[in-house]
């Protein structure tokens, strides 16, 4: 049996990328090391910095989050993101989404293999 590649977790983030960022910035605002640090706190340390500001970028465009500027100590303004009200919105709706199809997929990988029919 192959076995599956360390780059799974990885490509499986990309798929969830965007409704972990709306998550991390449901109750507060972050600018974006921050939120790569809330998501290593919650258990996805896989995300790297470089790796969010694409998708905060579509979320943007989208309307699923504003940003503001906050002037930093010793360096450029910092970009922070919020949720938006659209933005709340597809996050609950990702959150159902999320849970009908991680009980399928629990359900297929704890599934008894169907028996073989001749």
């Amino acid at each position: 049996m192959t076995p599956i590649p360390a780059q799974s977790s990885s490509q499986w983030l990309r798929g969830v990328l965007d409704l972990c960022l709306l998550a991390v910035v449901e109750y507060e605002p972050a600018y974006g090391y921050e939120m790569t640090t809330r998501l290593a706190e919650a258990g996805l340390a896989v995300v790297a910095d470089g790796s969010i500001y694409p998708a905060l970028g579509r979320l943007e465009r989208d309307g699923l989050v504003t940003s503001f500027r906050v002037p930093s100590e010793g360096g450029p303004p910092r970009k922070y993101y919020e949720i938006s009200t659209p933005g709340r919105k597809a996050l609950e709706r990702g959150r159902l989404n999320w849970a009908e199809f991680a009980t399928g997929v629990a359900g297929v990988l704890h599934s008894k293999p169907a028996s073989k029919k001749r």
